[in-house]
């Protein structure tokens, strides 16, 4: 395998001129850079990737952290991921997608640091030890999602108005006639599950209606199947309280759960129960019968946008702290109706 050695000798350079054209750490005119780099061609010459990391102090490698035990990617995931590759891709940058439970990551044998230049930080909790590690290390993170107020003002984020789309959503319903809503949240103590949970209580407020909290149920962190906790939740729910009429869902599988439970009870979907998803263009859709109602929340430029505030955090080398809001909008489908009472 040819070394650097080889192809300065072959172009007529020094070792250090191939070595910055490569790195780009020093200017080098155009004719000397292609001369170069034809050389390296012919001799079939590769640098080694972590010798020219360690001389740069850069790794050219960001990385998304997602939390979650038996972690399995969403469509709203794997369109978050197409965003952040896509960027990373045109500015020259690996992406290392990091998945690892907290039981293992916090063990002591298991510590150590990652070998990336910053961060995308998903799902963000309240207390999010990922942040305050990150910060406490001066390792450059933006966060897909709204951090809690305690980092507001530290980090950069992108993300939607939960608020505004879950009081959307329960107003939407709540001009139908529904007066009797479920709403299946993500797990509590993630903020999106406090925007969402503002969002759906503003909206009964606004319109001079009661409601409760007791009508917004979290999804346990320790139950990975949102699919089981839709299906087992719904199920319970309408038992117990059988004029409920509508339930909202924190995602598609977890619409599906609700399908799969109305069908048990004999429910006609949205004749006898509305359906809506905080999600859209599921993996799932030819099992919804009818289609899911749903939010365009437009992941993928989420993933981009995050990754071009990233990216350029790291060439600016600037900690101000930036947000960016991406629209999300309803798409109606068939799962909703007024209720039969009306």
């Amino acid at each position: 395998m040819a070394t650097i050695d080889d192809v300065a000798k072959a172009a007529g350079v020094s070792k250090g001129t191939v070595s910055n054209v490569f790195s780009k750490k020093r200017p080098i005119s155009k004719e000397v850079s292609e001369h170069v780099l034809n050389i390296a061609k012919q001799l079939n010459y590769k640098p080694n990737y972590w010798a020219r990391s360690l001389v740069n102090k850069t790794t050219r490698i960001i990385g998304l952290n997602i939390p979650g035990e038996q972690f399995k990617f969403s469509q709203f995931h794997l369109s978050l991921l197409n965003g952040v590759l896509r960027v990373c891709f045109d500015q020259g940058y690996r992406l290392l997608v990091n998945t690892l439970s907290s039981s293992y990551s916090n063990q002591v044998e298991n510590l150590s640091s990652d070998p990336v230049d910053g961060e995308i930080l998903l799902d963000p909790a309240v207390g999010d030890l990922r942040i305050t590690d990150r910060l406490h290390n001066e390792v450059p993170i933006v966060i897909v999602g709204r951090p809690h107020k305690e980092y507001d003002t530290r980090v950069s984020y992108v993300d939607n108005d939960n608020t505004g789309i879950a009081e959307q959503v329960s107003r939407h319903l709540i001009s139908l006639g529904h007066r009797r809503i479920l709403f299946l949240n993500a797990p509590e103590g993630r903020t999106v599950a406090e925007d969402r949970g503002l969002g759906f209580l503003r909206a009964f407020q606004d319109a001079g209606l009661a409601t409760s909290p007791e009508w917004i149920v979290h999804k346990p962190d320790q139950i990975s199947s949102s699919y089981s906790f839709g299906y087992e939740t719904t199920l319970s729910m309408l038992k117990a309280n059988p004029d409920i009429t509508a339930v909202i869902a924190d995602t598609d599988t977890m619409a599906l759960g609700i399908y799969k439970a109305a069908e048990k009870l004999n429910l006609r979907i949205p004749e006898q129960l509305s359906v809506f998803a905080f999600s859209d263009d599921s993996v799932f859709s030819p099992e919804f019968n009818p289609p899911l109602t749903g939010v365009r929340l437009n992941a993928e430029q989420l993933g981009e946008e995050a990754a071009a505030m990233l990216i350029e955090q790291l060439a600016s080398k600037s900690r101000t702290a930036k947000r960016t809001l991406v629209p999300a909008e309803l798409v109606m489908r068939g799962s909703c109706s007024k209720p039969p009472e009306l």
